[in-house]
Protein backbone atom coordinates (compact mmCIF):
# COMPACT_ATOMS: atom_id res chain seq x y z
CA UNK A 1 0.00 0.00 0.00
CA UNK A 2 2.77 2.41 0.99
CA UNK A 3 4.62 1.65 -2.22
CA UNK A 4 1.47 2.33 -4.27
CA UNK A 5 0.92 5.64 -2.43
CA UNK A 6 4.43 6.89 -3.18
CA UNK A 7 4.09 5.81 -6.79
CA UNK A 8 0.87 7.79 -7.26
CA UNK A 9 2.44 10.83 -5.59
CA UNK A 10 5.43 10.66 -7.89
CA UNK A 11 3.12 10.53 -10.93
CA UNK A 12 1.27 13.64 -9.75
CA UNK A 13 4.53 15.49 -9.07
CA UNK A 14 5.88 14.44 -12.48
CA UNK A 15 2.77 15.76 -14.21
CA UNK A 16 3.00 19.08 -12.35
CA UNK A 17 6.68 19.43 -13.26
CA UNK A 18 6.05 18.53 -16.90
CA UNK A 19 3.17 21.00 -17.09
CA UNK A 20 5.45 23.75 -15.79
CA UNK A 21 8.21 22.74 -18.19
CA UNK A 22 5.81 22.78 -21.15
CA UNK A 23 4.49 26.18 -20.06
CA UNK A 24 8.04 27.54 -19.86
CA UNK A 25 8.86 26.06 -23.28
CA UNK A 26 5.70 27.61 -24.75
CA UNK A 27 6.61 31.00 -23.29
CA UNK A 28 10.15 30.71 -24.66
CA UNK A 29 8.87 29.68 -28.09
CA UNK A 30 6.33 32.52 -28.13
CA UNK A 31 8.98 35.03 -27.11
CA UNK A 32 11.33 33.60 -29.70
CA UNK A 33 8.66 33.91 -32.41
CA UNK A 34 7.89 37.47 -31.34
CA UNK A 35 11.59 38.33 -31.38
CA UNK A 36 11.96 36.66 -34.78
CA UNK A 37 8.98 38.65 -36.08
CA UNK A 38 10.54 41.90 -34.87
CA UNK A 39 13.74 41.11 -36.76
CA UNK A 40 12.09 41.40 -40.18
CA UNK A 41 9.80 43.58 -42.29
CA UNK A 42 6.78 42.01 -43.94
CA UNK A 43 5.94 43.99 -47.06
CA UNK A 44 3.07 43.30 -49.45
CA UNK A 45 0.70 45.05 -51.81
CA UNK A 46 -0.65 45.30 -55.32
CA UNK A 47 0.52 47.32 -58.31
CA UNK A 48 -1.61 48.30 -61.30
CA UNK A 49 0.12 45.76 -63.51
CA UNK A 50 -1.03 42.77 -65.55
CA UNK A 51 2.35 41.15 -66.02
CA UNK A 52 5.12 39.67 -63.95
CA UNK A 53 8.07 41.83 -63.03
CA UNK A 54 10.52 42.79 -60.32
CA UNK A 55 10.46 45.40 -57.59
CA UNK A 56 13.80 46.59 -56.22
CA UNK A 57 14.04 47.70 -52.59
CA UNK A 58 17.18 49.78 -52.00
CA UNK A 59 18.45 51.17 -48.72
CA UNK A 60 21.65 51.75 -46.81
CA UNK A 61 23.80 48.66 -47.41
CA UNK A 62 20.68 46.87 -48.62
CA UNK A 63 19.23 45.80 -51.95
CA UNK A 64 16.69 43.11 -52.73
CA UNK A 65 14.42 42.22 -55.62
CA UNK A 66 10.82 41.15 -55.03
CA UNK A 67 8.78 39.25 -57.61
CA UNK A 68 5.60 40.86 -58.94
CA UNK A 69 2.92 38.33 -59.88
CA UNK A 70 0.83 38.52 -63.06
CA UNK A 71 -2.03 40.16 -61.12
CA UNK A 72 0.29 42.84 -59.73
CA UNK A 73 0.49 41.42 -56.21
CA UNK A 74 3.77 41.09 -54.33
CA UNK A 75 4.89 39.94 -50.90
CA UNK A 76 8.20 39.33 -49.16
CA UNK A 77 10.01 39.37 -45.83
CA UNK A 78 13.06 41.61 -45.51
CA UNK A 79 15.83 42.09 -42.98
CA UNK A 80 16.68 45.78 -43.23
CA UNK A 81 18.70 48.53 -41.61
CA UNK A 82 16.00 50.80 -40.20
CA UNK A 83 15.59 53.90 -42.36
CA UNK A 84 14.37 55.27 -45.70
CA UNK A 85 14.39 52.84 -48.63
CA UNK A 86 13.56 53.30 -52.31
CA UNK A 87 10.82 51.12 -53.78
CA UNK A 88 11.61 50.99 -57.52
CA UNK A 89 9.39 49.52 -60.24
CA UNK A 90 9.36 50.28 -63.98
CA UNK A 91 11.60 53.34 -63.50
CA UNK A 92 9.22 54.76 -60.89
CA UNK A 93 10.41 55.41 -57.37
CA UNK A 94 8.64 55.59 -54.00
CA UNK A 95 10.35 56.46 -50.71
CA UNK A 96 9.42 54.11 -47.84
CA UNK A 97 10.45 54.12 -44.21
CA UNK A 98 11.12 50.52 -43.17
CA UNK A 99 11.85 49.30 -39.66
CA UNK A 100 12.27 45.68 -38.64
CA UNK A 101 9.00 44.61 -37.05
CA UNK A 102 6.84 46.45 -39.60
CA UNK A 103 4.03 44.57 -41.36
CA UNK A 104 3.31 47.00 -44.17
CA UNK A 105 0.80 46.70 -47.00
CA UNK A 106 0.84 49.16 -49.92
CA UNK A 107 -2.06 50.03 -52.24
CA UNK A 108 -1.33 52.06 -55.38
CA UNK A 109 -4.13 54.25 -56.74
CA UNK A 110 -2.95 54.13 -60.35
CA UNK A 111 -0.13 52.96 -62.60
CA UNK A 112 1.74 56.19 -61.87
CA UNK A 113 3.05 56.32 -58.30
CA UNK A 114 2.52 60.08 -58.12
CA UNK A 115 -1.24 59.56 -58.35
CA UNK A 116 -1.21 58.44 -54.74
CA UNK A 117 -0.42 55.55 -52.41
CA UNK A 118 -2.12 54.31 -49.24
CA UNK A 119 -0.77 52.12 -46.45
CA UNK A 120 -2.19 49.67 -43.91
CA UNK A 121 -0.61 47.60 -41.15
CA UNK A 122 2.22 48.34 -38.80
CA UNK A 123 4.29 51.21 -40.19
CA UNK A 124 1.33 52.87 -41.93
CA UNK A 125 1.50 56.06 -39.84
CA UNK A 126 5.06 56.96 -40.79
CA UNK A 127 4.66 56.06 -44.45
CA UNK A 128 1.30 57.83 -44.76
CA UNK A 129 2.95 60.95 -43.34
CA UNK A 130 5.78 60.64 -45.89
CA UNK A 131 3.19 60.32 -48.67
CA UNK A 132 1.53 63.56 -47.55
CA UNK A 133 4.91 65.31 -47.59
CA UNK A 134 5.65 63.91 -51.06
CA UNK A 135 2.33 65.30 -52.31
CA UNK A 136 3.22 68.69 -50.83
CA UNK A 137 6.66 68.81 -52.43
CA UNK A 138 5.17 67.93 -55.82
CA UNK A 139 2.67 70.78 -55.56
CA UNK A 140 3.14 74.40 -56.67
CA UNK A 141 3.70 75.38 -53.04
CA UNK A 142 7.02 73.55 -53.13
CA UNK A 143 8.12 75.25 -56.35
CA UNK A 144 10.43 78.15 -55.41
CA UNK A 145 9.50 80.00 -58.60
CA UNK A 146 5.88 80.24 -57.46
CA UNK A 147 7.18 82.42 -54.58
CA UNK A 148 9.87 84.33 -56.47
CA UNK A 149 7.38 85.75 -58.97
CA UNK A 150 5.28 87.36 -56.21
CA UNK A 151 5.56 90.97 -55.12
CA UNK A 152 6.93 91.45 -51.60
CA UNK A 153 3.66 91.63 -49.63
CA UNK A 154 2.14 88.67 -51.46
CA UNK A 155 5.41 86.79 -50.95
CA UNK A 156 5.28 87.32 -47.17
CA UNK A 157 1.70 86.07 -47.02
CA UNK A 158 2.49 83.00 -49.15
CA UNK A 159 5.52 82.06 -47.03
CA UNK A 160 3.50 82.48 -43.83
CA UNK A 161 0.70 80.26 -45.17
CA UNK A 162 3.18 77.57 -46.24
CA UNK A 163 4.90 77.63 -42.84
CA UNK A 164 1.53 77.14 -41.12
CA UNK A 165 0.64 74.31 -43.50
CA UNK A 166 3.92 72.50 -42.80
CA UNK A 167 3.58 73.02 -39.04
CA UNK A 168 0.01 71.70 -39.13
CA UNK A 169 1.17 68.62 -41.00
CA UNK A 170 3.98 67.99 -38.50
CA UNK A 171 1.65 68.53 -35.51
CA UNK A 172 -0.86 66.04 -36.91
CA UNK A 173 1.82 63.35 -37.17
CA UNK A 174 0.72 60.75 -34.60
CA UNK A 175 2.88 57.65 -34.09
CA UNK A 176 5.27 58.79 -36.82
CA UNK A 177 8.80 57.47 -36.34
CA UNK A 178 10.97 60.06 -34.59
CA UNK A 179 13.75 59.61 -37.17
CA UNK A 180 11.45 60.91 -39.92
CA UNK A 181 9.78 63.60 -37.83
CA UNK A 182 13.03 65.18 -36.60
CA UNK A 183 14.52 65.11 -40.09
CA UNK A 184 11.36 66.57 -41.59
CA UNK A 185 11.13 69.50 -39.20
CA UNK A 186 14.74 70.37 -40.05
CA UNK A 187 14.05 70.05 -43.79
CA UNK A 188 11.01 72.32 -43.50
CA UNK A 189 13.19 75.06 -42.00
CA UNK A 190 15.86 74.61 -44.67
CA UNK A 191 13.23 74.87 -47.42
CA UNK A 192 11.69 78.05 -46.02
CA UNK A 193 15.11 79.59 -45.35
CA UNK A 194 16.18 78.87 -48.93
CA UNK A 195 13.08 80.61 -50.31
CA UNK A 196 13.61 83.64 -48.07
CA UNK A 197 17.32 83.96 -48.83
CA UNK A 198 16.89 83.69 -52.61
CA UNK A 199 13.79 85.85 -52.97
CA UNK A 200 15.32 89.27 -53.72
CA UNK A 201 17.76 88.05 -56.37
CA UNK A 202 15.40 85.57 -58.03
CA UNK A 203 12.48 87.99 -57.99
CA UNK A 204 14.55 90.48 -59.98
CA UNK A 205 15.49 87.76 -62.47
CA UNK A 206 11.89 86.67 -62.92
CA UNK A 207 10.67 90.24 -63.37
CA UNK A 208 13.39 90.75 -65.97
CA UNK A 209 12.03 87.70 -67.79
CA UNK A 210 8.37 88.36 -67.03
CA UNK A 211 5.58 87.88 -69.55
CA UNK A 212 5.55 90.72 -72.07
CA UNK A 213 9.22 91.68 -71.73
CA UNK A 214 11.54 91.46 -74.71
CA UNK A 215 13.41 88.17 -74.88
CA UNK A 216 17.20 88.03 -74.69
CA UNK A 217 18.61 87.22 -78.12
CA UNK A 218 21.07 84.81 -79.65
CA UNK A 219 23.07 85.44 -82.81
CA UNK A 220 24.60 83.21 -85.47
CA UNK A 221 24.18 79.80 -83.81
CA UNK A 222 25.12 76.87 -86.02
CA UNK A 223 22.13 75.38 -87.82
CA UNK A 224 22.13 71.61 -88.38
CA UNK A 225 20.82 72.13 -91.92
CA UNK A 226 23.65 74.51 -92.77
CA UNK A 227 24.65 78.09 -92.08
CA UNK A 228 23.68 79.95 -88.93
CA UNK A 229 20.48 81.24 -87.34
CA UNK A 230 19.64 84.12 -85.00
CA UNK A 231 16.52 84.62 -82.90
CA UNK A 232 15.46 87.61 -85.02
CA UNK A 233 15.19 85.27 -88.02
CA UNK A 234 11.96 83.93 -86.51
CA UNK A 235 10.20 87.26 -85.88
CA UNK A 236 6.60 87.13 -87.02
CA UNK A 237 6.18 83.61 -85.64
CA UNK A 238 5.52 82.19 -82.22
CA UNK A 239 8.69 80.44 -81.02
CA UNK A 240 8.92 77.39 -78.74
CA UNK A 241 12.54 76.83 -77.67
CA UNK A 242 13.82 73.55 -76.22
CA UNK A 243 17.17 73.95 -74.42
CA UNK A 244 18.69 70.47 -74.24
CA UNK A 245 21.87 68.34 -74.52
CA UNK A 246 22.68 64.88 -75.83
CA UNK A 247 23.79 63.68 -72.37
CA UNK A 248 20.54 64.75 -70.65
CA UNK A 249 18.18 61.82 -69.99
CA UNK A 250 15.06 63.90 -69.23
CA UNK A 251 15.76 65.97 -72.36
CA UNK A 252 15.79 62.86 -74.53
CA UNK A 253 12.57 61.64 -72.89
CA UNK A 254 10.82 64.77 -74.21
CA UNK A 255 11.92 64.26 -77.84
CA UNK A 256 9.00 61.99 -78.89
CA UNK A 257 6.49 64.47 -77.42
CA UNK A 258 8.23 67.39 -79.11
CA UNK A 259 8.09 65.57 -82.45
CA UNK A 260 4.34 65.09 -81.96
CA UNK A 261 3.90 68.83 -81.42
CA UNK A 262 5.99 69.62 -84.50
CA UNK A 263 3.79 67.33 -86.60
CA UNK A 264 0.57 68.65 -85.03
CA UNK A 265 1.46 72.28 -85.78
CA UNK A 266 3.22 71.80 -89.10
CA UNK A 267 2.34 74.68 -91.41
CA UNK A 268 1.15 76.85 -88.52
CA UNK A 269 2.69 80.17 -87.51
CA UNK A 270 5.09 78.67 -84.97
CA UNK A 271 8.77 77.70 -85.04
CA UNK A 272 10.13 74.87 -82.91
CA UNK A 273 13.78 75.46 -82.01
CA UNK A 274 15.92 72.85 -80.27
CA UNK A 275 19.00 74.56 -78.85
CA UNK A 276 21.82 72.25 -77.77
CA UNK A 277 24.09 73.32 -74.91
CA UNK A 278 26.51 70.45 -75.52
CA UNK A 279 30.19 71.27 -75.25
CA UNK A 280 32.09 71.73 -78.49
CA UNK A 281 33.76 68.35 -77.90
CA UNK A 282 30.30 66.72 -78.21
CA UNK A 283 29.49 68.40 -81.53
CA UNK A 284 29.58 65.09 -83.42
CA UNK A 285 27.33 63.49 -80.80
CA UNK A 286 24.84 66.29 -81.41
CA UNK A 287 24.76 65.76 -85.18
CA UNK A 288 24.59 61.97 -84.82
CA UNK A 289 21.69 62.09 -82.35
CA UNK A 290 19.65 64.42 -84.55
CA UNK A 291 20.10 61.99 -87.43
CA UNK A 292 19.49 58.80 -85.44
CA UNK A 293 16.34 60.12 -83.76
CA UNK A 294 15.11 61.84 -86.94
CA UNK A 295 14.60 65.05 -85.00
CA UNK A 296 12.66 67.81 -86.71
CA UNK A 297 12.24 71.50 -86.11
CA UNK A 298 15.15 73.94 -86.18
CA UNK A 299 18.24 72.33 -84.66
CA UNK A 300 20.81 74.82 -83.34
CA UNK A 301 24.13 74.46 -81.51
CA UNK A 302 24.93 77.02 -78.78
CA UNK A 303 28.11 79.06 -79.21
CA UNK A 304 29.41 78.50 -75.65
CA UNK A 305 27.29 75.70 -74.12
CA UNK A 306 26.00 76.89 -70.69
CA UNK A 307 28.29 79.92 -70.90
CA UNK A 308 26.38 81.34 -73.85
CA UNK A 309 25.06 84.84 -73.13
CA UNK A 310 21.57 83.74 -74.15
CA UNK A 311 21.65 80.86 -71.65
CA UNK A 312 23.06 83.04 -68.88
CA UNK A 313 20.51 85.80 -69.45
CA UNK A 314 17.75 83.24 -69.01
CA UNK A 315 19.56 81.98 -65.88
CA UNK A 316 19.38 78.40 -67.15
CA UNK A 317 21.22 76.02 -64.84
CA UNK A 318 19.13 72.89 -65.39
CA UNK A 319 17.71 71.25 -68.50
CA UNK A 320 15.44 70.57 -70.24
CA UNK A 321 14.16 74.13 -70.23
CA UNK A 322 11.44 75.40 -72.51
CA UNK A 323 10.81 79.02 -73.53
CA UNK A 324 7.76 80.37 -75.36
CA UNK A 325 7.87 83.69 -77.27
CA UNK A 326 5.24 85.65 -79.17
CA UNK A 327 5.43 86.90 -82.74
CA UNK A 328 7.26 90.08 -81.65
CA UNK A 329 9.96 88.20 -79.76
CA UNK A 330 8.42 88.99 -76.38
CA UNK A 331 8.26 86.44 -73.60
CA UNK A 332 5.05 84.50 -73.07
CA UNK A 333 6.67 82.09 -70.61
CA UNK A 334 10.39 81.97 -69.75
CA UNK A 335 9.92 78.56 -68.11
CA UNK A 336 7.22 76.99 -70.25
CA UNK A 337 5.63 73.58 -69.73
CA UNK A 338 7.24 70.55 -71.34
CA UNK A 339 5.96 68.91 -74.55
CA UNK A 340 4.81 65.92 -72.48
CA UNK A 341 2.45 68.18 -70.51
CA UNK A 342 -1.01 68.26 -72.18
CA UNK A 343 -1.30 71.94 -71.23
CA UNK A 344 1.44 72.76 -73.76
CA UNK A 345 -0.62 71.55 -76.71
CA UNK A 346 -3.69 73.39 -75.39
CA UNK A 347 -1.76 76.67 -75.13
CA UNK A 348 -0.19 76.36 -78.58
CA UNK A 349 -3.61 75.59 -80.07
CA UNK A 350 -4.97 78.72 -78.45
CA UNK A 351 -2.11 80.84 -79.81
CA UNK A 352 -1.95 79.71 -83.43
CA UNK A 353 -5.55 78.73 -84.24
Amino acid sequence: MLHSYFYECSIVIYRIIMKKILTIIAVILFASCAEEKNNFVNISGQLHSDKEGLITIQGRNFKKEIKVNADGTFSDTLKVVDGVHNFVYNKQRLALFLRNGYDLSIAFKDVAFNQGVSFTGKGKETNSYMEKKRAFFESDKANPKSYFKLEQEAFKIAISETRLQLEKLSNSAIDVDSIILKSDIKNNELFLRFINNKYVKEHKNIMRLAKGTQSPKFFDFENYNGGTSSLDDFKGKFVYIDVWATWCGPCKSEIPYLKELEEEFQGKNIAFISLSVDKKSAHDNWRNMIASKNMGGVQLFSDEDFNSEFIKEYAITAIPRFILLDTEGKIIDSDASRPSNPKTKELLNYLVN
